[in-house]
């Protein structure tokens, strides 16, 4: 019964194997979801989605195939699973205290409380727990489960649509995580990973916590555990557009920056403003009066340094093609030929633009940058950050 599910999801994008798709059944099989809608969502998405960037993917599959599951009331379900009062009322006698048969008793008898319970069916609209009333866990109504009578009429409360997995599925809370959109902060650290390259430092060594805990753990005393140092050998230089047609793009090349100042110890920066001149500078408050020169940047980080470009690469092609075509100073060089000087003093080199590709052919200047960096652009999404992080470490 499950097969248009698992079609849906291939279709879908997402890259479940068969072996993970009867995992999936073997979950279901074995009762961990029955009457749960909540839990068969997760049951689903924990055992046939691997990678974070399919979650959306996996919850447009699931409304798809599963849309109105979650419509199905707790009286539908009370009307098709039929079970005689008579059992109920056995089943009551058999496990209440009798304080607990007395708070029944106090309702009227069995029938009264069977025929309150469907009142409030009717009545109750979300989730309860604590109470002496309503259908809910963890309290005193003789309606619920978990509570000081779980033995009662154990049941469950009315769908309410809030605070559920309904909610997750329908509203797509996962779609930044695509990897066909723009970057969020849930997932500019997953592609910068892919950047890391680790070392270690000979026979320095540090505390291998994970292993000590499981050592001490499984030996009754305390075993601690070593392991070489590893260190994040890899430097970054970061470039920052700043200003003009970079204002729309602030909050996610602030994202990207401190994403990147969290995962890389050996990170430097410097921002300018459109393309790269003799000039750059640290805090944009000062940029005027503690400008370093370019120069002396080149001479200062080697070869070994990734230098990244971040910036939208749109302006008149005036400033990247020739001296004095800067609209903020007079720039004695051409951008085009700082640029180049910096390619070739990091040859490992990137460019990053948030502006979405299919925008890129609709301005020369970003055709002209793209042609510097022979075609070293990628466009500010997971799936382009990743592909070019792949690029710096080639």
């Amino acid at each position: 019964m499950f097969l248009p599910f698992f079609d849906n999801l291939r279709s879908g994008g997402v890259p479940v194997s068969l072996r993970e798709y009867l995992s999936f059944l073997e979950g279901v099989k074995s009762g961990l979801t029955t009457y749960d809608i909540d839990a068969f969502y997760y049951l689903a998405r924990a055992t046939m989605v691997k990678d974070e960037r399919n979650l959306d993917k996996f919850d447009r599959a699931f409304a798809a195939t599963f849309s109105g599951l979650e419509g199905i009331s707790m009286q539908d379900m009370l009307n098709a699973v039929d079970i005689p009062e008579e059992w109920l009322r056995k089943m009551a006698e058999k496990h209440l205290s009798p304080e607990e048969m007395a708070e029944i008793d106090a309702l009227g008898g069995f029938d009264k409380l069977m025929e309150t319970l469907k009142e409030r069916l009717k009545e109750q609209e979300g989730r309860h727990q604590g109470g002496n009333k309503w259908i809910g866990t963890a309290g005193t109504s003789p309606f619920g489960a978990y509570g000081y009578n779980p033995e009662g009429v154990r049941i469950g409360q009315k769908e309410s649509r809030h605070k559920r997995a309904v909610k997750v599925w329908d509203k797509r809370e996962f779609k930044n995580l695509d990897d066909s959109v723009e970057l969020g902060t849930r997932n500019i650290k997953v592609a910068l990973k892919r950047l890391r390259r680790w070392a270690r430092d000979g026979a320095q060594e540090e505390l291998d916590l994970d292993g000590t805990i499981r050592a001490t753990a499984e030996h009754g005393y305390l075993d601690v555990k070593t392991r070489p140092e590893r260190r994040n050998a890899v430097k970054v230089l970061l470039f920052l557009d700043v200003g003009g047609s970079m204002d729309p793009h602030i909050r996610v090349v602030e994202e990207l920056f401190s994403a990147a100042r969290a995962e890389f110890k050996h990170l430097e920066y410097f921002y300018f403003h459109n393309c790269l001149y003799e000039g750059v500078w640290r805090d944009n408050k000062r940029r005027w009066q503690e400008q370093t020169p370019t120069h002396e940047i080149m001479r200062t980080y080697g070869a070994d340094y990734k230098c990244i470009f971040v910036g939208d690469a749109s302006m008149s092609p005036y400033e990247i093609a020739y001296p004095g075509g800067a609209n903020e100073h007079w720039n004695a060089e051409a951008g085009q030929v700082w640029l180049e000087r910096a390619r070739e003093t990091w040859t490992s080199n990137l460019w990053i633009n948030p502006v979405p590709e299919k925008y890129w052919d609709h301005t020369h200047s970003i055709s002209m940058i793209r042609e510097i960096f022979e075609d070293r652009m990628v466009p500010m999404t997971l799936q382009g950050l990743e592909q070019g992080m792949k690029d710096l470490v080639r």
